[in-house]
């Protein structure tokens, strides 16, 4: 059937208003002009046909009169004095000029509202330069904002911009409150799907230095949940090398869940391209926190920019040997070398000669405190090494809780601890689901003994049926197999921690490690209120992690050795090893040159006697100057970089 006149007249009509409300506004400015020409006509043809009609001096003042009526009808009183037959023209004026003015104003009124809408929920476009933009929001976006603030002191302006789902308000409240001062750099968020191209240009993605790319659900999510973040991750990624031209220039940082997917980011054959497992690293932190005390405040200082930090430094080497090195610099100790053609290589060996392509590996207080002396800056006296090492032993290690974490900390294990070591899970009312997994891991580890107890670790009573004292080390984890909130694993951890103070009091000393993880940052100093040898604030040392690699992708290289069994780790070893007198007095200077008589590098030193003194950093002093005089006691360590914890 064909369309008639009428309805391909109406049809293009209705296409011209859904173009927006310029269409719209236009429209009905058009239609109160053509009214408004109309009521002016019937007014001419009265007066040109009745003359005797007209009262004014001139037909202009009519239109005046008419113009005053329809845009205000309180004007229509100036017609009173009018003959009956134009008393009929101007209350014709008046009612199109409400009705067509009221509808003007309306629509004025609605566009209004939507524009502070979209001011209010961050819908405009922002013209920020050279920023860190953050996609998605989940609970570590508060402590990569800190972070950052930290990386951008030096900086004479800094700007972080969030591109989330969340309502602009409630970003904005909860910033507001958690970091009320942000130093030199600006926090600007706003609202909109982070996967969607035009939300991208909106936020002048061109203009940042980098992206950090956030997961939507938490590490306990259920596994659902988990593939639909890792796939708006894949698509936020090809949305942003899209909004590029097809060719990635920015650091992307991505938490990533799966492997499969890590595996698919993988097909990009971008460095600048970074998935990050975060609880593949945790679970590895917490085997080597297990294995050496206070390793969460050496990464702690490591990882922030607030205090050392690692850096690629190139110098004119001249030929010197790598073990000569680390006196060649007043700031800084050098971890390892950097070449396009070989990679990276950590504790290349004292006597390595550097090349002239060669970068660094450093870690030192500032990038500008940096420099190489071609002279020694510092000369060791050759302090005596006993060279005692530490016996590889069986470890029983009870677990109280469960999270995915677990079977990280259980398979990486398998790397550092001598068959026969045992594992005690301690569990409230296990699921089918823990049950057959504990299973499966039995299978998958038959050198360890693997064992499920349904036992309530927030018992006191059940507590001490685990005999938890007779571990090595007890490892505090989720107490609920579904998805919490931080601040209630956290309870749940703190509750716990009082729990086995309790029952420690009346044992005495034990040499049982208590090592669990914190989720929420801002708990930090209540849970060193309970004796607990070693914490891992998990959000916390991720966020500083995903914020470095920001700033410089090139770190994840380091970061994948010495979170490796096979490459080169971080210990914190007792003096004993390398002393066989106490106190003795010396120098940073010389204790590296001792540990490099075992083939390690001297990072810092840990006291003892401070290990529970979270003003003193829990004891840890990394990068001493050279000179700086220090005495090393019987309950002391070094913090260095090894092969291996013996």
């Amino acid at each position: 059937m064909k369309a008639s006149f009428k309805d391909k007249l109406r049809y293009r009509f209705e296409k011209y208003l859904n173009k927006g409300g310029s269409s719209i506004f236009i429209s009905l400015f058009v239609v109160f002009v053509v009214l408004f020409l109309l009521m002016i006509f019937i007014r001419w043809a009265l007066l040109l046909i009745w003359p005797e009609l007209s009262y004014t001096d001139s037909f202009l003042d009519d239109i005046w009169m008419t113009w005053l009526q329809m845009t205000d009808p309180g004007n229509m009183n100036q017609d009173n004095i009018s003959p009956t037959w134009l008393k009929i023209t101007t209350v014709m004026s008046g009612v199109l000029g409400v009705i067509i003015l009221s509808m003007l104003i309306a629509f004025i009124t609605t566009a209004l509202e939507k524009v502070f809408y979209n001011f209010r929920k961050g819908r405009g476009k922002v013209i920020e330069e050279d920023f860190t933009l953050i996609l998605g929001w989940n609970e570590r976006v508060v402590d990569i904002i800190r972070e950052l603030i930290l990386a951008n002191e030096s900086e004479k302006y800094g700007a972080v911009v969030i591109l989330s789902n969340e309502d602009k308000e409630e970003m904005d409240d909860l910033i507001t409150k958690r970091i009320p001062d942000t130093l030199t750099t600006r926090i600007i968020t706003t609202t909109g799907d982070y996967a969607n191209i035009n939300e991208l240009k909106r936020v002048n993605i061109e203009q940042a230095k980098s992206v950090i790319l956030l997961a939507n659900c938490t590490e306990s999510a259920s596994e659902e949940e988990k593939v639909y973040s890792d796939v708006q991750s894949v698509k936020s990624i090809m949305a942003i090398i899209s909004c590029q031209g097809g060719k990635n220039e920015l650091p992307i940082i991505t938490e990533i869940f799966n492997q499969d997917k890590i595996e698919l980011i993988g097909y990009f054959n971008d460095e600048n391209i970074i998935a990050l497992n975060s609880w593949e690293i945790m679970g590895k932190l917490l085997v080597q926190t297990s294995l050496t005390s206070g390793l969460e405040m050496v990464y702690n200082e490591i990882l922030s920019f607030d205090g050392c930090e690692i850096y690629f430094y190139q110098g004119k080497w001249n030929g010197v040997n790598f073990g000569t090195l680390p006196f060649h610099f007043k700031d800084g100790v050098p971890l390892g070398i950097y070449n396009e053609d070989d990679g990276m290589t950590l504790r290349p060996g004292k006597d390595y000669e550097m090349k002239d392509e060669d970068q660094i590996i450093i870690m030192a207080e500032d990038d500008s405190t940096i420099n190489f002396e071609a002279i020694k800056v510092f000369n060791p006296t050759g302090l005596k090494l006993v060279n005692s090492k530490l016996e590889q032993s069986q470890r029983s290690v009870l677990i109280l809780g469960w999270h995915d974490i677990a079977e990280i900390f259980i398979s990486e294990s398998a790397d550092y601890l001598r068959e026969g070591s045992s594992f005690d899970i301690y569990f409230n009312e296990p699921s089918e689901v823990l049950i057959n997994r504990v299973n499966e891991l039995k299978d998958e580890y038959p050198a360890f003994d693997i064992k499920l107890t349904n036992a309530n670790p927030l018992d006191l009573a059940s507590l001490k049926e685990t005999n938890p004292f007779d571990h090595d080390n007890i490892v505090i984890l989720s107490q609920e197999f579904n998805e919490q909130s931080a601040d209630k694993i956290d309870s749940d951890t703190l509750i716990i921690l009082l729990l086995l103070r309790q029952i420690k009091s009346k044992l005495g000393e034990t040499k049982t490690k208590i090592i669990t993880q914190v989720l929420n940052s801002d708990n930090q100093e209540i849970i060193t209120q309970t004796d607990v040898d070693d914490f891992i604030i998990s959000n916390k040392l991720i966020t500083m992690i995903l914020a470095q690699l920001s700033e410089e992708p090139l770190i994840m290289k380091f970061y994948e050795d010495i979170f490796s069994e096979d490459g080169s780790e971080i210990y914190v070893k007792s003096a004993k090893l390398y002393l066989d007198r106490f106190p003795v007095k010396t120098t940073f200077g010389d204790l590296i040159g001792l540990a490099d008589q075992r083939d390690e590098i001297c990072l810092g030193i840990r006291k003892g006697s401070l290990s529970k003194n979270a003003a003193k950093n829990f004891g840890v002093t990394l990068n001493l100057a050279k000179d700086a005089a220090v005495t090393i006691e019987e309950g002391d360590y070094l913090v260095v970089l090894s092969e291996d914890e013996l």
